[in-house]
């Protein structure tokens, strides 16, 4: 990718980004991903999403956090065993 800001505009999309932040560790109670918080469905089926349904999901997230019974992953929660 270049580093030139006048071909920054090329990169740029109009679509709702992903919520990912790369800790993928699907809670099992809940089935939502403790990162993203969105489920395994929502996960699988993003980029076939409509814009107003990635909204949706966005703008659902935050209500997420109170399902997650444990928000654990990665290495720390290995060492808890």
């Amino acid at each position: 990718m270049s580093d030139d800001p006048n071909t920054d505009h090329i990169w740029q999309r109009d679509e709702i980004e992903s919520p990912c932040i790369k800790i993928c560790v699907v809670e099992p109670t809940s089935r939502l991903c403790t990162g993203c918080l969105r489920s395994i469905e929502e996960i699988g089926a993003w980029s076939s999403l409509s814009g107003d349904a990635r909204k949706a999901v966005m703008d659902d997230l935050p209500n997420r956090t109170k399902l997650i019974t444990k928000r654990r992953g990665g290495r720390a929660a290995r060492w808890k065993r």
